[in-house]
């Protein structure tokens, strides 16, 4: 299983940027399995998004909506996907990024080894000692910020550029070097092999050779109508403002363009890292017997909607890359339009392993799909973002309620960008009453926050304050 993080639908074979994305690496697995055109996230935001992959389970069952809240102490009884696999005799290793990176939500005791993320890019931002315990803080070199937008110095990862660092001493080489000693050493038993890279997650820090891939390139930046937002609910109108100011910045000091240029040159960092593994798996024992799922957290907005970065239920935030690819699999090549969301990808590996789970799935198996693409589909994606908020996509509508009641609706057949909110007109009325069939029944409460916990990272406990409960994360 390999994630990548942040990244949307900008891949040559997704076709979602309007010019030239060098993804070889992504590509040549996309012609040995089946692309999911119109996959979506969970939750346009990581930890939601990555607990809903690893549980199977929706943000609306589970509670879990933002970066804030962990999964352990709030669902110890949840089985996870290395869980699942780890209990049934496989060897269950990972690096990188699976779960969300930060301290508290991947306990050790799903896992035989993992190899965490390293840090070493940017030590500089990483100075919280709950969130990342066993990271040393430096003071940052002195071509920080990279990005020359002086507005941004000091704003966490919210940089990017060309890093003064051997490409072999990235985090997400080393990270990806684990993965491929594992692959040489292991021996014929199962396994389940997480690999998460971090890019093109910010700071968009790429080795030159990356960079020079666009350097010449004529970078397409969004097109923003300035009346995009005159039709939308405040709701949205609130997140679409947020973080504004930075790329107002960005665009300010004359650097939008360059960031997009930094974040097209990320994805072809990490696309090379995909590649870096799947030689190693060809290369293996293991060539004609391993199931491969590719996958991104969630999409990124670079400007749309005046919006900067993720959080939010359009397509931008929420389209994302999905390919499954199974030794043998006869419709190799071929892409399927029906709309799928990662949710599916637990209750989809159960089914092509013939195993037993007791989990009722939010998602459906997609082995149907897996058979032939073009079979008859009835599942929209849906995705949900905060408490009550979910949208609803299938190949024609993008659908989305808000918990105020305030809806949105785009036919993506007319309006693939989303420019013209049809929600306030009558004729519209039955195609949003059909796809409101296919929201959550109800929204399970917000679970408590990391803030209700007293987490140990040495001993992984978390002590709930109030009750004084203890919640073992076993070593």
């Amino acid at each position: 299983m390999i994630s990548v993080d942040d990244l949307r639908d900008w891949t040559n074979f997704l076709g979602g940027y309007d010019g030239e994305v060098f993804t070889p690496h992504m590509d040549a697995l996309a012609e040995r399995g089946i692309s999911f055109t119109n996959a979506h996230c969970p939750s346009p935001v990581c930890n939601p998004s990555r607990t809903s992959v690893m549980t199977g389970l929706m943000p609306s069952t589970t509670g879990i909506y933002s970066n804030s809240q962990w999964l352990r102490p709030n669902h110890p009884e949840a089985t996870t996907l290395p869980q699942f696999f780890k209990d049934r005799g496989f060897k269950v290793v990972g690096s990188g990024k699976s779960f969300h990176h930060t301290a508290g939500n991947n306990p050790p005791d799903q896992w035989h080894d993992y190899f965490r993320f390293p840090w070493a890019d940017f030590p500089w931002t990483r100075s919280n000692k709950l969130n990342y315990p066993w990271t040393e803080w430096q003071p940052p070199p002195p071509e920080y910020p990279f990005s020359k937008v002086e507005y941004l110095r000091g704003k966490d990862e919210r940089d990017w550029g060309i890093l003064p660092r051997k490409e072999s001493k990235y985090d997400d080489v080393v990270i990806v070097d684990y993965a491929i000693d594992f692959l040489e050493s292991h021996s014929g038993d199962p396994f389940f092999l997480s690999v998460g890279t971090f890019h093109p997650h910010l700071p968009w820090y790429i080795p030159k050779r990356f960079h020079d891939l666009y350097a010449d390139s004529e970078i397409q930046l969004p097109v923003v109508p300035e009346n995009d937002l005159d039709d939308i609910p405040p709701i949205p109108r609130k997140w679409a403002e947020a973080r504004r100011d930075e790329m107002q910045a960005a665009r300010d000091a004359g650097e939008w363009e360059e960031a997009v240029r930094c974040y097209l040159a990320s994805i072809s960092f990490a696309d090379a890292q995909v590649g870096r593994v799947l030689e190693a798996l060809e290369n293996s024992h293991f060539a004609k017997s391993t199931i491969i799922v590719l996958w991104s957290d969630h999409g990124f907005h670079l400007g749309e909607k005046g919006h900067w970065m993720k959080s939010t239920l359009w397509e931008e935030a929420t389209r994302v890359p999905f390919i499954i690819a199974t030794p043998g699999m006869e419709n190799s090549g071929q892409s399927s339009s029906r709309p799928v969301n990662l949710v599916s990808i637990f209750p989809t590996l159960v089914s092509l392993l013939s195993l037993e789970s007791n989990t009722d799935f939010d998602g459906p198996d997609l082995t149907p799909l897996l058979a032939n693409p073009d079979a008859e589909w009835s599942h929209p994606s849906l995705i949900d973002f905060g408490y009550g908020n979910t949208a609803v996509r299938n190949e024609h509508w993008r659908y989305i309620r808000y918990n105020d009641g305030t809806e949105e609706l785009y036919d993506h057949q007319t309006d693939p960008n989303e420019w013209k909110n049809l929600a306030d007109h009558p004729m519209y009325q039955k195609v949003k009453d059909n796809l409101a069939e296919y929201l959550p029944e109800s929204y399970t409460e917000n679970v408590p926050g990391k803030n209700a916990f007293v987490f140990d990272p040495e001993n992984w406990t978390f002590t709930n304050k109030e009750t004084g409960r203890v919640v073992h994360g076993r070593q």
